[in-house]
């Protein structure tokens, strides 16, 4: 069995995210005593969220990653499950709102985005009202597993028709809570609609995975990369098609760090 040894380099030494990751804090711990926000900068979740937001803006406009972004995923099956989304969807980590563009107008009616990072807030908002969902859409500043806020904003068990959830259950504190939270607000024949990359089924790649992470998800917005997406969907709740679940990894292909799982599970029906 090759050991793929030269993609293997290649792939587990590519640290361009964490190079921007680090820059982006770095600017903000300097905006932040330039401010007088001194008590800010002891903060590391403020440093890491407004880091994570200076990435994804200054950065993505300098040197066109948005761009990149969304031409990667017009590349994927996002292109196909957004436009799946219907009735009143809960879209978790819109983050820049790239999603938006993607839904079928005629199918929704009420989407609620639930954004932990309140950086976001008006990238958000403006891009919203630039599709023409901004009387459809309403945006929740907190955490996704932050179900007594979500409660008060009409978020309850068994209401939602849609939870849309694009590389969002990497970056939760604990992504089997938050699965079996997706299932609960979930009426029973509901859709959970998800693009969510997962722990490597090879083992070399995998201990890279658990070695690197800690450093990884301190500086990447809470990203986990080695996270068992299918052990948390299971264990979630019934579904009536989990076997449909499909995913990119590749035993020729290996050295892959962020492989990717994806599908539309629906709820079972009591």
């Amino acid at each position: 069995m090759p050991l793929y040894i030269k993609e293997r380099w290649n792939a587990y030494t590519d640290y361009d995210p964490l190079t921007y990751a680090i820059w982006a804090i770095y600017e903000n711990a300097k905006k932040f005593y330039r401010e007088g926000r001194y008590g800010d900068l002891f903060s590391f979740r403020k440093l890491q969220d407004a880091g994570f937001h200076l990435w994804y803006t200054t950065i993505t406009l300098a040197i066109d990653v948005d761009e990149f972004f969304i031409r990667f995923e017009n590349t994927t099956a996002i292109t196909k499950l957004v436009p799946q989304c219907e009735g009143v969807v809960l879209e978790l980590g819109p983050s820049l709102g790239n999603q938006l563009a993607r839904y079928d107008q005629s199918k929704v009616t009420r989407i609620i985005g639930v954004e932990s990072n309140a950086h976001f807030r008006l990238d958000i908002e403006a891009q919203a009202e630039k599709v023409g969902l901004g009387d459809r859409y309403e945006l929740v500043t907190c955490g996704a597993e932050e179900s007594d806020v979500l409660e008060r904003n009409g978020v309850g068990a068994g209401c939602m028709d849609t939870v849309l959830s694009i590389q969002v259950l990497c970056s939760v504190p604990d992504e089997k809570a938050m699965a079996r939270e997706i299932y609960r607000v979930l009426k029973p024949g509901g859709k959970f609609i998800f693009w969510e990359h997962h722990v490597s089924e090879d083992w070399i790649t995998r201990l890279y995975q658990n070695v690197t992470n800690p450093i990884w998800s301190r500086l990447i917005g809470g990203c986990c990369r080695n996270r068992d997406m299918y052990e948390a969907l299971a264990a979630a709740g019934k579904w009536e098609n989990f076997e449909s679940i499909e995913g990119d990894a590749d035993p020729a292909k290996p050295w892959v760090t962020l492989p990717r799982a994806w599908g539309v599970l629906v709820k079972a029906k009591e």
